[in-house]
């Protein structure tokens, strides 16, 4: 049995032609598509795309199914749109979990021009680690570094977050050189935050190096830093804004991740949570190049 969701899938891969393409429109990772796509398949008993190195192309099948789901989509896009329109005027309260150091590092004043805005919408600002369930209404709104976003969640990559190695000025001046990374004193992020890129990355680059310091949040790790107790990967945006310290390796590709702004699916169109997407997209995509380490803000 198909139903609407099938639908919206086959129309969106039939418009991209990749799984790529299908899963950025969609708003999650390819590899959920290529699941979806498979679970369609098998419980229908047809193929509905052949696979080819360029990318997808309908079968007889496939094509039959897009048609149905294209005469569909459009009345459900046309209902999407007449009720939205009921709640036009975005007003009420609006919950948003983020992480610390976005709001610290430059999330703030992009809230607070929100408000001077939307002086009708009642901004609520979680900050942690874990993801919120959206889904149970934890939060409305998701700005989070993550390399793969829940399967559930809609949204945009708004860019990546480059992450280097930082230490203080007064600390570097009687350090070893920074050729000899191993010869430091390191600041790394405790047992909490293994998942982190940047842990897995100095467990892997330094496996012999004991830290000085562990740490259990990455707020820590820029306060030691900055007092001068070693080294530590950090966001760019982080490192950069943040008076006494120097960048002394990297942007490290291997430690890239996105950053993505999400909401569930049912609450996309709802004006209050529009307003805010909006908002916050426009406002962080122009600043791109804080994030990526390339913008002319170190210290």
């Amino acid at each position: 049995m198909m139903n609407w969701d099938d639908l919206r899938y086959i129309r969106v891969l039939a418009e991209a032609g990749t799984l790529a393409t299908a899963a950025d429109r969609l708003g999650v990772h390819p590899s959920t598509v290529f699941r979806r796509l498979g679970q369609m398949e098998q419980r229908l008993g047809v193929r509905l795309f052949d696979r080819h190195r360029d990318g997808l192309t309908l079968t007889s099948p496939g094509e039959e199914a897009l048609a149905i789901a294209e005469r569909l989509g459009s009345e459900v896009d046309a209902l999407e749109r007449r009720l939205a329109g009921r709640d036009a005027r975005p007003s009420g309260s609006v919950r948003l979990t983020t992480t610390d150091t976005l709001l610290h590092g430059g999330l703030a004043p992009i809230l607070t021009t929100f408000r001077e805005q939307y002086r009708e919408i009642r901004l609520e600002v979680v900050t942690s680690n874990p993801f919120l369930s959206l889904s149970k209404r934890d939060a409305d709104v998701a700005l989070r570094p993550t390399a793969s976003p829940p399967d559930n969640l809609v949204g945009r990559r708004i860019t990546d977050i480059a992450t280097a190695v930082y230490g203080a000025r007064d600390y570097l001046a009687d350090a070893p050189s920074t050729e000899a990374l191993e010869r430091h004193d390191w600041i790394a992020p405790d047992d909490s935050l293994a998942h982190l890129a940047s842990a897995r990355w100095l467990r892997r680059r330094l496996p012999e190096v004991a830290p000085v310091v562990r740490c259990n949040s990455v707020a820590s790790l820029l306060a030691l830093a900055r007092a001068g107790a070693g080294l530590t990967p950090l966001p760019c945006f982080l490192g950069d804004a943040t008076p006494g310290l120097i960048r002394v390796h990297g942007p490290l590709p291997e430690l890239s991740v996105g950053l993505w702004l999400l909401t569930h699916r049912d609450l996309r169109h709802v004006a209050r949570v529009r307003a805010l997407l909006d908002h916050l997209h426009g406002e962080l995509a122009a600043q791109r190049s804080r994030f990526l380490g390339t913008s002319d803000a170190s210290p």
